[in-house]
């Protein structure tokens, strides 16, 4: 008898998701109006209010622009700032793509992040104590959405290995547990209490250990924006980015891996390494191709979103694991 998939409540009906080829024949002023983007290069006016009142001067702003890494390059243009600042998946704030305006509820001074699990020593350290004990980078990273669309970003920061080193890890720790902020109060997608907040996402030692795996704090040359992840956020690269949690408060390092909030919320459809392959489809859209945000461009899917050189040596042997999102 064929397995029956019952979806859950909040999942989005088939029927109700733009066909694909629709989706990538979006040309590039429908999607920037979508998207809520101006033509100008000037936050909306609603945007830039809400940040004149929100924000307290980042502490952090000084150190940027940092120096540009020359070993990570592109094979096509950076995405527009403009389009990049409004055009987000941060479900704590809202189930759209334009959650800019929202965002900027979030408080990133103080911000505290926890180091626990299988380490020497848990300890708690502030962002900017974090930032005193590292050294900043500039690199130009491809970012590939599962949901079929892509970004290239100037993202600063450092290596992951770094605060993995930091953190002093137990021999037997296996995986790194990522979580991100909770507070209802400020993030409106947080009172819907169906979804397994907050979110959590997990690497193996081995993959935050690559040298591709870099936590971010800036983009653009300055602190990294609220709506994108403010004031920490992971980039992996090689793999969709769902896996790229933001506003990280808590690495915990584990034997046990952790389950993702994706994978709670759908594990036929998200799992745990969801890397990027063109010949895997998502079960409800193809990933063979891409629109690139901000243009009416349609790109070929590069396996591991082109990092395949650097990053293809961590699966070996895992062949029976289920790789792909």
């Amino acid at each position: 008898m064929p397995a029956i998939l019952r979806r859950p409540a909040w999942a989005l009906p088939d029927s109700a998701a733009t066909p694909e080829d629709i989706a990538l024949r979006l040309d590039r002023r429908a999607l920037l109006a979508g998207a809520g983007v101006i033509a100008a290069s000037a936050l909306s006016p609603d945007l830039a209010l809400a940040q004149r009142i929100g924000d307290v001067p980042d502490p952090s702003a000084g150190l940027y622009p940092a120096k540009r890494n020359a070993a990570f390059t592109l094979d096509r243009p950076v995405t527009d700032e403009q389009a990049n600042l409004n055009y987000n998946n941060f479900y704590e704030f809202g189930m759209s793509k334009s959650v800019a305006r929202q965002a900027q509820a979030l408080k990133t001074r103080p911000w505290t992040i926890a180091i626990d699990g299988m380490v020497e020593k848990s300890f708690e350290i502030g962002i900017d104590d974090l930032l005193k004990q590292v050294t900043l980078e500039e690199r130009l990273y491809r970012h590939r959405c599962v949901e079929a669309w892509s970004m290239a970003i100037p993202w600063t920061g450092f290596p992951l290995a770094k605060l993995v080193a930091l953190a002093k890890p137990l021999g037997s720790a296996k995986y790194v547990r990522m979580e991100t902020f909770k507070d209802p109060s400020i993030a409106p997608g947080q009172r819907q209490t169906w979804y397994p907040w907050p979110y959590v996402e997990g690497l193996t030692i081995a993959e935050a250990e690559n040298d591709l795996a870099f936590l971010v704090t800036g983009a653009y040359g300055k602190p990294v924006a609220k709506q994108m992840g403010a004031p920490l956020r992971l980039a992996v690269p090689w793999k969709y980015g769902f896996k790229s949690i933001k506003s990280i408060v808590r690495f915990t390092f584990t034997d046990k891996r952790p389950k993702s909030y994706w994978e709670s919320l759908q594990a036929g459809e998200y799992g745990f390494w969801a890397n990027v392959n063109p010949e895997v489809p998502h079960p409800r859209w193809s990933q063979a191709f891409e629109r690139v945000l901000g243009t009416d461009e349609r790109r070929p899917t590069l396996l591991f979103n082109g990092y395949g050189e650097q990053v293809a040596g961590l699966y070996k042997g895992l062949e029976k694991e289920r790789l792909w999102a």
